[in-house]
């Protein structure tokens, strides 16, 4: 089993910036995709972006290029979202989940994840 606890989410001023941890505890191995998602009240969940966990190659959704920067920290086992730029838009719950290998990049969906977190609440203020 994986437990993922996400952070760092909260109240901030448009044009701010907030980083999202996702620290990842129990037994993990390989190169598990490791992706955010975000869901707005009233809106369908939405991946935000992506990361494998041992050659750290990243994916973006069209929506977030150049304003959101994934990372990861193997030796904390806690992957990051950067959200710059902040607009209301972008108030949603962020949510980490893993997928476990084999893994490709065509299954970066909702309903293809293995470990889902229970979120952090970023909340824009306009």
């Amino acid at each position: 089993q994986v437990q993922l606890v996400e952070s760092g989410g909260g109240l901030v001023q448009a044009g701010g910036s907030l980083r999202l941890s996702c620290a990842a505890s129990g037994r993990t191995f390989g190169n598990y995709l490791m992706p955010w998602f975000r869901q707005a009240p009233d809106k369908e969940r939405e991946l935000v972006a992506a990361i494998s966990w041992t050659a750290g190659n990243t994916y973006y959704s069209h929506s977030v290029k150049g304003q959101f920067t994934i990372s990861r920290d193997t030796a904390k086992n806690t992957a990051y979202l950067q959200v710059n730029s902040l607009k209301p838009e972008d108030t949603a719950l962020y949510i980490c989940a893993a997928r476990l290998p084999p893994i490709y990049w065509s299954d970066l969906d909702y309903n293809a994840m293995d470990y889902w977190g229970k979120g952090t609440l970023v909340t824009v203020s306009g």
